[in-house]
């Protein structure tokens, strides 16, 4: 954790209008009901205004319509939300690494691993594979033969990452994650399944953060694709050949099949089911549980839960659920003319 800060050097590093005593020292960030008087909280919508008054925070960060709210020392934003992120950082810088390769860990002789990395114990790196600057490559994690893992990275203890596989630059990979395992490519050959053998690879974009126990398939014949900025919660199935485009964030338990294309700036709540071969144009949010069985073409939001039935049934009501805005319609223009008839 970083040195306290006081207000004034906060809004000097990120902007804000500060109001209140810009001497006042802040050691850490806290939420708006258990912050102490060394910390700074943030107030993002007028439903918590009661945990407002009752809070022991020595500073807030609150939007400009709120701002008469409170009498503490408080900074201005007009996303205070995004505002106390930033502080966050500042105030808990990630910790650089001690570089070097434990003698526990093993490198082969043909890897490339930068002078400023750091290899924890009991990592093993492959032949051909690079370790970038500053790289931090946590204990127990396997990178495969001509892997790459850019600069600055970091992949928490017991990450695997299978051969031929990217990682960009400033990239996290949390604990138990799988990068580049063989996708679900089966042929069948009268009742009996053939393998069909997994030659493609992953690439990963620059500041992508992957979490604890998610796996990215390989490709079949081209990558696995997640580019620049993508967040991944925990426990996520990406399958091969799928494409995550820039900036899409993508919730716990999310799972991709195969092919599927996804766009930019989307948003997938947990536990949404998406289907292979789909595409999902930029700018898309699906609600969490929501099982996408067809293209999405159009920016938007989209949600859909719909109970389980014998298949043949449950197609024939989701084609009468589709129609169901329309039938309404027209129930209220019959209801209308009944109306009509009984006034004449």
């Amino acid at each position: 954790m970083r040195g306290p800060l006081t207000l004034a050097e906060i809004v000097a590093h990120l902007g804000g209008r500060l109001v209140g005593n810009p001497s006042t020292q802040i050691h850490q960030v806290g939420s708006l009901q258990h912050a102490t008087a060394e910390q700074i909280t943030f107030l993002a919508s007028h439903r918590h205004r009661s945990a407002l008054r009752a809070t022991r925070a020595g500073a807030i960060v609150i939007a400009p319509q709120a701002q008469e709210l409170t009498g503490i020392p408080r900074i201005v934003s007009d996303n205070p939300y995004l505002y106390f992120a930033r502080v966050a950082q500042l105030l808990n810088p990630a910790a650089p690494p001690e570089a070097g390769i434990d003698p526990s860990a093993r490198a082969a002789a043909s890897a490339q691993v930068a002078s400023d990395a750091r290899i924890e114990a009991g990592a093993v790196i492959g032949d051909g594979a690079s370790i970038g600057a500053r790289a931090w490559i946590g204990a127990g994690c396997y990178v495969g033969a001509d892997s790459v893992v850019g600069q600055d990275s970091r992949l928490h203890p017991s990450v695997v990452i299978y051969h031929g596989c990217r990682i960009g630059a400033r990239s996290i990979i949390h604990s138990g994650a799988v990068i580049g395992a063989d996708g679900f490519g089966l042929a069948n050959d009268a009742g009996r399944w053939v393998k069909i053998p997994q030659i493609g690879g992953v690439l990963i974009g620059d500041d992508v953060e992957i979490g604890a126990n998610t796996t990215v398939d390989r490709g079949t014949v081209d990558d696995t694709v997640i580019e620049d900025g993508v967040k991944l919660d925990n426990q996520i199935q990406i399958g091969h050949n799928v494409r995550v485009g820039a900036h899409t964030a993508i919730a716990g338990c999310v799972g991709i099949a195969g092919s599927a294309s996804i766009g930019r700036h989307c948003m997938i709540g947990g536990a949404a089911m998406i289907a292979g071969h789909l595409r999902i144009v930029d700018h898309v949010t699906i609600s969490g549980g929501t099982l996408v069985s067809r293209s999405i073409l159009k920016p938007g939001t989209y949600t859909g839960v719909f109970p389980f039935d014998d298949n043949a049934t449950w197609l024939q009501n989701a084609a009468h659920v589709r129609q169901l805005a329309k039938l309404a319609e027209r129930i209220r223009a019959l209801e209308k003319r009944l109306e009509g008839k009984e006034q004449e």
